[in-house]
């Protein structure tokens, strides 16, 4: 008879070759997309950032899936990625667009640690990564342009924290799946709330992607998050302030 507990064997799976469709959309960093590949579907596995399941697919739906994001955020701007994860979409955002400022925002000491290695070893000098949740760093955090966010909750939970964290008519770009409409419809009252001004239902990707990335876009006013958020806002920044002048 065999006692304690029974330790399952984590099946190795390989990463199929990249497609021609990441040549074209990494271009002169196709090298380290395969490198970013090769580190989701080894450590990315191993730590638990990534299933096993989806090494297989890792080019269509992760890498260029996120990468084709890039159609839609303007050029020279900085973009806080929220809850970034194994740093989808931020990394393969970041390597298409070297003209962009990139904060990977993530509260899990073991995902920081694995964005941390990701950015130094493709050398992507124009990211940061930040450890923290959306709701701590509003202050701290210098407001950026775009947010960022792949299928991290629901739209007016993720909306919730990512507007926040936007400079007046900003915008927040979520990468979602078939129920977009149905979510923003569901997320209309508390979208309002939060000083949005106008969704919209984004398809990216075509040629590259089957099916295209869907892409929720919420555009702020001048008050994003609504009034309860700007006195949050203003009040973590007078507190930085405090501890700087000590």
């Amino acid at each position: 008879m065999r006692y304690g507990r029974t330790v399952p064997v984590m099946e190795e799976v390989e990463l199929p070759q990249a497609p021609e469709e990441a040549r074209e959309v990494f271009g002169e960093c196709f090298s380290e997309a395969v490198r970013y590949a090769e580190l989701l579907a080894d450590a990315g596995v191993k730590r638990g950032l990534i299933g096993p399941r989806e090494v297989p697919r890792l080019w269509e739906r992760h890498l260029l899936n996120c990468a084709v994001l890039s159609e839609v955020v303007p050029e020279g701007v900085t973009v806080c990625d929220v809850g970034s994860g194994a740093g989808l979409p931020g990394i393969p955002l970041a390597l298409v667009r070297p003209d962009l400022k990139i904060t990977l925002l993530e509260p899990l000491l073991r995902r920081t640690n694995f964005l941390q290695e990701v950015v130094e070893l493709l050398g992507l000098d124009h990211v940061t990564v930040v450890r923290g949740r959306a709701e701590e760093v509003l202050g701290t955090l210098q407001p950026v342009h775009v947010v960022t966010a792949r299928a991290v909750a629901p739209l007016d939970r993720l909306a919730g924290w990512g507007v926040p964290l936007l400079r007046p008519y900003g915008e927040m770009l979520a990468l979602k799946g078939d129920t977009a409409e149905e979510e923003i419809n569901g997320a209309r009252a508390a979208l309002s709330k939060l000083g949005v001004l106008e969704t919209e239902v984004l398809h990216v990707g075509e040629g590259i992607v089957d099916p295209m990335s869907t892409v929720v876009r919420v555009v702020v006013g001048e008050s994003p998050g609504g009034v309860r958020f700007a006195a949050k806002r203003a009040k973590a920044a007078r507190v930085s302030r405090t501890r700087r002048r000590r």
